[in-house]
């Protein structure tokens, strides 16, 4: 890929699974799309609609218990965020996503197989320039105990999470990183989603989690795991978490070139510092990609830097 450029497929992608909610299959096909489209989702099994549902913050619908987009005509679009997440990681810019149902299936609970998927179609750069959001001023919300800004950061985009659950298996987490394809593939992709046993008959009742499972999801009961495989990483509550806001925050419709912080946060308060920074014109401002320059008698000056930060072992 061209550093600076808009990104798409090289081909298409197929991936089948089921909702984590909804329970019900889905075929998703991701295709290549020309440069300015953006990331645009297709639902083929609705006749009654032939119109696109953008992946933009003004396009989000509900975060309750995952990222919904919807538009005008009230078709929406469920649980996007892994998916969002894994296109803003490896730099992904324009894509048709087609689906036959209402929800992104879930796969194993990661953003492993989108990973795969896409790498397996490949990226090629476009001849459009690549524009970001670049965050001037900070741009904070509080929600009870629970706190997120979006600051200033020249180096790409960072992202701090932290949360804090009295249950003895998650108890205090925490993961920083800067976020590209590698710190991505190797740090948070295999992330699982995860829920709690105590929860299962509410949600059930309220018409969710019908397709979740230990296929797909961290059951925790009382003090233990009861994945037989158990845990990817002795951490991976918190590097869930981290991949859920990386995705949430893709709804920028841009690559961010900023640092994000949340305290015991979740879709709900991802989706409100966005909107809040997107309100203030103030408080950012649209810049294009630059490309890092050659390097010249064994220096080089790069316009977007890499972190390499150290990170618990994997069990």
């Amino acid at each position: 890929m061209k550093a600076g450029r808009q990104t798409t497929l090289r081909s298409r992608a197929e991936i089948s699974g089921i909702g984590v909610h909804s329970g019900l299959p889905v075929s998703l096909t991701l295709y290549p799309a020309d440069a300015h489209t953006g990331i645009v989702f297709v639902r083929t099994d609705l006749r009654d609609t032939d119109c696109g549902i953008r992946a933009c913050a003004e396009a989000v619908v509900a975060t309750d218990f995952a990222t919904v987009l919807g538009e005008a005509s009230g078709t929406s679009v469920s649980t996007v965020e892994h998916l969002m997440a894994t296109f803003c990681a490896l730099g992904v810019d324009n894509v048709i996503v087609e689906l036959d149902g209402p929800e992104v299936p879930v796969m194993d609970g990661s953003a492993m197989p989108f990973v795969n998927a896409i790498d397996a179609a490949g990226i090629v750069s476009l001849s459009a320039a690549r524009r970001c959001l670049r965050v001037l001023e900070p741009i904070g919300v509080v929600a009870g105990d629970s706190y997120a800004e979006l600051r200033p950061h020249r180096d790409g985009f960072r992202i701090e999470v932290e949360i804090d659950f009295p249950d003895p298996v998650i108890g205090k987490q925490s993961v920083a990183m800067t976020v590209d394809a590698t710190n991505f593939r190797r740090d948070l992709a295999r992330a699982r989603t995860f829920g709690f046993m105590r929860d299962v008959e509410g949600l059930w009742a309220a018409g969710r989690a019908l397709g979740a499972s230990t296929d797909n999801t961290i059951v925790l009961f009382e003090d233990r795991v009861l994945n037989p495989e158990g845990l990817r990483y002795v951490d991976e509550f918190v590097r869930h978490k981290a991949l859920d806001a990386i995705g949430d925050l893709a709804l920028a419709g841009f690559p961010i070139q900023g640092a994000y912080r949340s305290i015991k946060g979740g879709h709900r308060l991802n989706h409100a510092v966005l909107r809040a920074l997107i309100a203030d014109p103030s408080a950012w401002t649209m810049v294009e990609e630059q490309a890092p320059a050659r390097v010249a008698r064994g220096r080089a000056d790069v316009g977007i830097g890499l972190a390499q930060p150290a990170f618990a072992p994997e069990i």
